[in-house]
């Protein structure tokens, strides 16, 4: 079955502009996503999606100097930016990944994509309390199909699979219970403020050169050193709505 991984990526963040071609150890952001995206041995292929805005083009050139395959779309309808994306590269099954999680769990990745592939769902969803930043998204073509016809409401476009959250009796998902070892939800291992961004800098410099280090042992750090984990510890999520 062709998988593709699709890492929404955009200049646009109004919380931390830029974020995504940030410096980070010796390369940025979005290298460390891509690359850990690189080891999910389970997938076909790798696209970052972003969107036909014009300050999104330095995604573009980044893309085109890496040799990262790269699709434009919408930038606010993200909903249909991954469609026509995943329609673009003719995927069976999509993993959805975000631009602004440089330590994506690549190994808990994979597993949930094998399980997908067993159980054949229309959606497989990690449960468990995991630090936000680690998980991806996994659902089949078809369910996104569903998706994007009838995700009409503005926050089902921004958000992709968020009408499957609002209606999930018209999907068959399944379920992959995460390892105990990573469920510490007080951790903030995303990006989104300059103080996530402070954080994630500081995990960088203690793993230097190791851009694929397990998220295992990232969690592990940062519960052995609170003064680092506390850097952005206070930080809320936006509300979806």
């Amino acid at each position: 079955m062709n998988t593709v991984i699709i890492i929404q990526a955009r200049m646009g963040s109004s919380r931390l502009p830029g974020k995504v071609l940030k410096p980070l150890g010796d390369s940025v952001v979005l290298d460390y996503v891509v690359k850990r995206c690189n080891r999910i041995t389970n997938a076909t292929k790798v696209v970052v999606a972003t969107s036909t805005h014009d300050r999104d083009y330095a995604i573009v050139e980044w893309c085109s100097r890496n040799n990262v395959e790269c699709f434009r779309g919408s930038e606010l309808d993200v909903l249909a930016r991954y469609y026509q994306c995943a329609k673009h590269f003719q995927a069976d099954i999509v993993v959805r990944v975000t631009a602004d999680c440089p330590f994506v769990d690549y190994e808990l990745a994979d597993e949930c994509i094998c399980k997908m592939k067993i159980e054949n769902a229309d959606i497989l969803r990690m449960t468990g309390e995991l630090p936000r930043g680690l998980t991806v998204e996994i659902f089949s073509f078809e369910s996104l199909e569903y998706m994007y016809r009838y995700g009409t409401e503005s926050h089902q476009k921004e958000h992709v699979t968020y009408y499957s959250k609002e209606y999930p009796s018209e999907f068959d998902i399944d379920f992959y219970k995460v390892p105990s070892e990573l469920e510490e939800p007080s951790l903030r291992i995303t990006l989104d403020t300059e103080e996530d961004y402070v954080m994630c800098t500081n995990l960088a410099k203690h793993f230097y050169q190791d851009i694929f280090v397990s998220s295992k042992n990232v969690v592990n750090y940062l519960i052995e050193n609170s003064e680092v984990a506390n850097i952005n510890a206070h930080i809320t999520q936006k509300n979806v709505k």
